[in-house]
C-alpha cells in the first residue's frame, strides 16, 4: 500500500519516493510508489498532475493522470515511463496551481454543502469537480435563486472570517458520536476528518486548505432541477475571479452590440426577441400571402390534362419550408392538384403532394426519387417531403414522374 502523504500535509509539492513497480494497466504505463503526494481522482474531486524525476537525472517526466486501487495502491500514469526501474529513486513535483485550485474547489464546497444544511436544511447528496466548475447536488424538492443566494452569503461569511480548517483521524466508532455533517459508507478503522472551525465537520480524504480566508470567495452560477434534487453550479477562489472576469467581458461586449449599459442588457434582450418574433410573424404573414399568388398563378397557367392539374416546377432560390407551404396552397386551391416541387439550392430539397382524393401515393414517389437522387425522406399519402443528396437531377426526375402520372391515368 502507498503512503498518502497528502493526507497530512495538502501544500505538500515536493517529495522523494522508492519506485516499487512498473506496470501497465489497460495498456497505459504506470509507476507505484512507496509515499506519494499525488492525489488520485476521489470522492469528487479530480487527481493531481505534475512531474517525476529520475534520481540523478534533469529530464522531468509527466504525470498525466493519478488512480487508485481498491487496496490503497496509487497508479502515476505517465507519458514516458522507460527510463524508470523498479527500485529506483525518485523525485515527485506537483503541480502547485492545479493542486491550490483543486483545495479552494473543494474546501469551498465543504463550506457550501454546510451553509446549505445550516440555513436550509438541504443537506448535499453529491460533488462533483469540473474543468470549469463546480457542482453540489441537493436532496431537496425546491431551491428558489433567493435561498441558494442566503447560502451563497453565509458561505462568503465563513470564508470571511478565515476560519482554520484542520484534520483529524478518527475511528469509526468515535465519529458516530462526532455530530458529522455526513459519514461515508463504507465501513473504515480509521476516518479522516476535515474540520472547519465552529461550522463543518465531516469524513474526506481530499485536498483542501488550512483557513478558510484561502478560499478566495464562493460564488453560486446556477441552479437547475435534476432527478434527485436540485443542482447548485459554483466556484471558489482564483477559478471565480477569471469566471466573473469572462462573464463581464462577455455582458460588456453584448452591452456595446445593444448601445446599452451592462445592467440594462436583460432588457435589451427582451426587446430584441419581442422584435424578431413580430418580425417573424410578419414574414410568414407575407410568406402566406406570396405563396397564394404563386399557387393562383401557377395553377391558371397549366392545362388541365386527364382531370388534373400536374404542377412541376424547381426554384434555384427558395427553400423547404417555401415549396412546402405552396404545395399546401396549391393543393387546397383547387381539388384536382398533383405537386412536384424542389429546390436546387444548398440544401436540395423536394415536396410532392396531391388534393384529398386523388388516387396517388406521394410518399412511395418520394422513396422512388430518393432511390435515384440519394438523401432521406417519407411522409403520407397526400404529402411527402425529402432531401436529395445533390441538385443535380432533381427537375428531369420531377418531369419523369409527372410524364408516370399522365401514363397511369390514360392506363
Amino acid at each position: 500500500m502507498t503512503e498518502h502523504l497528502y493526507y497530512r500535509d495538502s501544500f505538500l509539492y515536493e517529495f522523494d519516493a522508492e519506485v516499487i513497480d512498473v506496470t501497465t494497466v489497460e495498456s497505459r504505463p504506470a509507476i507505484i510508489l512507496d509515499r506519494t503526494a499525488f492525489y488520485p481522482t476521489s470522492g469528487g474531486q479530480v487527481f493531481d498532475t505534475g512531474w517525476i524525476v529520475p534520481a540523478g537525472q534533469a529530464e522531468k517526466l509527466r504525470v498525466a493522470e493519478v488512480a487508485e486501487h481498491e487496496d490503497g495502491t496509487i497508479l502515476h500514469f505517465l507519458e514516458n515511463p522507460a527510463q524508470i526501474q523498479t527500485g529506483s529513486r525518485v523525485r515527485g513535483l506537483i503541480d502547485a496551481d492545479r493542486r491550490r485550485d483543486h483545495m479552494q474547489q473543494h474546501t469551498g464546497q465543504h463550506v457550501l454543502s454546510a451553509a446549505f444544511v445550516r440555513s436550509l436544511n438541504m443537506p448535499t447528496v453529491s460533488f462533483h469537480m469540473g474543468v470549469e466548475s463546480c457542482s453540489i447536488d441537493l436532496d431537496t424538492k425546491g431551491l428558489t435563486a433567493r435561498q441558494a443566494e442566503t447560502a451563497e452569503a453565509l458561505a462568503n461569511d465563513i470564508v470571511t472570517e478565515n476560519r482554520s480548517v484542520g484534520i483529524r483521524f478518527v475511528t469509526s466508532e468515535e465519529a458516530q458520536k462526532l455530530g458529522l455533517r455526513k459519514l461515508p459508507p463504507a465501513e473504515r478503522d480509521q476516518l479522516r476528518l476535515i474540520d472547519i472551525q465552529d461550522f463543518d465537520l465531516t469524513a474526506c480524504g481530499g485536498t483542501h486548505v488550512t483557513a478558510t480566508g484561502q478560499i478566495g470567495c464562493v460564488l453560486l452560477r446556477k441552479i437547475e432541477k435534476v432527478r434527485q434534487g436540485w443542482r447548485v453550479e459554483f466556484v471558489c477562489g482564483k477559478r471565480a475571479v477569471s469566471t466573473a472576469r469572462r462573464d463581464y467581458t462577455t455582458l460588456a461586449e453584448s452591452a456595446g452590440l445593444l448601445s446599452a449599459h451592462v445592467w440594462d442588457v436583460p432588457q435589451q434582450v427582451r426587446k430584441s426577441q419581442e422584435e424578431v418574433r413580430a418580425l417573424k410573424k410578419s414574414a410568414e404573414h407575407v410568406l402566406a400571402e406570396l405563396t397564394d399568388l404563386y399557387a393562383g398563378r401557377m395553377l391558371g397557367e397549366i392545362v388541365e390534362s386527364g382531370g388534373r392539374k400536374v404542377v412541376v416546377r424547381v426554384f434555384p432560390d427558395r427553400d423547404l419550408g417555401f415549396i412546402k407551404l405552396l404545395a399546401q396552397r396549391l393543393t387546397r386551391q383547387s381539388s384536382n392538384v398533383v405537386a412536384l416541387l424542389g429546390v436546387s439550392s444548398d440544401p436540395p430539397a423536394v415536396v410532392f403532394a396531391q388534393s384529398p382524393g386523388q388516387p396517388f401515393d406521394m410518399s412511395a414517389l418520394m422513396k422512388e426519387a430518393l432511390a435515384k437522387l440519394g438523401g432521406r425522406g417519407g411522409g403520407s399519402k397526400d404529402m411527402a417531403q425529402g432531401g436529395p443528396a445533390q441538385s443535380a437531377g432533381i427537375e428531369a426526375e420531377l418531369t419523369q414522374i409527372a410524364a408516370q402520372l399522365g401514363q397511369n391515368q390514360k392506363l
